[in-house]
Parts: C-alpha cells; structure tokens; sequence
C-alpha cells in the first residue's frame, strides 16, 4: 500500500470530477502556467493510474512538478477506489474494463496520453495500450510486472479476498494491519494512518476483490504490448518489493524498452522520490516529442 506523505491538496493542483462516457471518476489535476508551456519543447497530457488498494492521492507529490516542467498531469481514482464509485457487477471490474475506463478518460481529458501505471495501474495501462494504442503516447510501467504479482504474495492476496468477501472491508483492514506489524512494517503518523484507514474502507468491497484476484491471475502479455509500437518505460525502485527488480528488468528487455532504478524508493517511487521520478518520466515524454519533431 503506498501511503501519500502529503494529506493535504499542494498549490496547483486541483480535485475535479472527469466525466466520461463510462461514467464519473476522482481526480486530482495540475496545469501547466500559458507561458511555461508555450515555451516547452514538449508539453503532453499525462494520465496517472494508482495500484492496488491506492488512489490518486499516491501522485500528489509529482503532479505540480510535471505541471511545472510543460505537462499537464490528471491523476484518478479507478473505479470503485476511493472516491470514484463503484458497482456491484463483478464484470465491472475485469482488467478489460478497466482498461476501457482508462481509455474513456483520456478521451475525455482530450488524449493521447503519457500513460503512467503504478503497480496494479501497471497491469490496467498496459491492456489499455493493447486495446486503444491510438489513446496512448506512450506507456511507463512503474513498479509493475509482467503477470500476476509472483511469490508469497499470491497466497496473502488470495485469502485476501476471500476476507472481503466472507467478513467485508473492517475485518480485512484489521487482518492486513496485524500482519504489517507481524513482519515489522512501521507504523505511520496517527493522521496519516486514519486517512489511509478512511481510504481503504472508502473502496467498494466488490472492486477490491476483484482487484485483488486479478493481481494473482494476471497473464502474462509482454509479447502483445511489444508488438504493439506503443513507446514503453519500466521504472522501478531500486528497493522494490512488489514485483522483483530482476523481473521487471527482464520485462523491459522483452520490449526492447529502456529500465531504469529509482535510487533510495522501494515500490512507491512517487512518494518516496518524487523528484527523481519526475525527472525520469519528463526527459522520457520529452525524448519522444523530439523524436516526432525529426520525423
């Protein structure tokens, strides 16, 4: 779970509802200053997608600084996270359907877009440039693996979601916090863990489940997304605990796409170095653009 540092909306950047052909969605955006962009060598839209049991709030700390470097940078909460509703239907969840919300998002924010997916959001962009490649500029997989999410972890999120489904969303966050403290992880400030407590039960238990299962089920589909033509970075901390690094850097061979370790982040690079991560994905869509330009 990526727990945001910042509680609290930073200058700039904006909460605004997207609505869509799919329906409404959270999120939070920053624009660039007229005059900044006018005078970018690139500039682009950029759609950021949250992971597991995350939400929009887990880019805050990046969304001004891509703003200021010409972008402008939509974060949203997927359906049935956080503060984007959700249904009861199973089949709204499917890695198909959320790909088709990604895509209807960037239509309406006026696409195509930088898209960014973090972890879970990883596997979600990765099928919506399979599905809408025309919707996509270009494609970071950040802190996210090739199929589903390999090791010990299956099991954990296996009888995950079989708690949510027999006990609901306050058994569950107690289980999940007794075995965070069961393997050492530390707790957070009071405020911090009260807000992450709100988010989780805010979800619709329905689309954590699924969420969840999917991340134990997903297939593997790198050969498709590199034959897709769509531009791809892998990004990762270098401390990573989601999928493995290794992993991650075979991925991106696989694609023939660059991969590149975030220096002192572990699976939350956007919160854990931001700037660094802004760095990385600016001098990425910016290469691009003057790519075009020579074309």
């Amino acid at each position: 779970m990526t727990s945001p540092r910042l509680l609290g909306l930073p200058p700039g950047v904006l909460a605004r509802t997207v609505e869509t052909g799919r329906g409404a969605f959270a999120a939070l955006q920053a624009l660039p200053d007229p005059a900044r962009q006018a005078r970018s060598a690139s500039g682009g839209l950029a759609l950021l997608v949250p992971g597991w049991t995350g939400s929009k709030e887990d880019f805050l700390a990046i969304l001004q600084p891509l703003a200021d470097a010409g972008f402008s940078a939509v974060a949203v909460d997927q359906r049935g996270q956080f503060e984007t509703p959700g249904v009861e239907d199973p089949g709204a969840y499917t890695i198909n359907a959320l790909a088709d919300d990604a895509a209807a998002l960037a239509v309406a924010l006026g696409g195509p877009v930088h898209l960014v997916g973090h972890s879970f959001g990883g596997i979600v962009a990765r099928v919506t440039a399979l599905r809408h490649p025309r919707l996509v500029r270009s494609l970071t997989l950040l802190c996210s693996g090739p199929a589903a999410i390999p090791g010990d972890r299956r099991e954990l999120l296996t009888q995950m979601a079989a708690v949510i489904a027999a006990q609901g969303l306050g058994a569950t966050w107690a289980a999940k916090q007794a075995y965070d403290r069961s393997v050492g992880v530390a707790e957070l400030p009071q405020e911090v863990e009260a807000w992450l407590e709100r988010r989780f039960h805010a979800n619709h238990p329905v689309s954590l489940r699924e969420i969840t299962l999917r991340l134990v089920d997903e297939t593997d589909r790198v050969d498709e997304l590199a034959a897709s033509g769509v531009p791809v970075l892998v990004a990762y901390g270098e401390a990573d605990d989601g999928w493995p690094p290794a992993e991650q850097v075979a991925m991106a061979h696989r694609l023939g796409a660059p991969s590149v370790a975030i220096p002192g982040a572990g699976h939350s690079p956007a919160t854990e170095r931001p700037q660094a991560l802004v760095d990385l994905l600016t001098v990425f869509w910016s290469t691009l653009a003057t790519e075009d330009a020579g074309r």
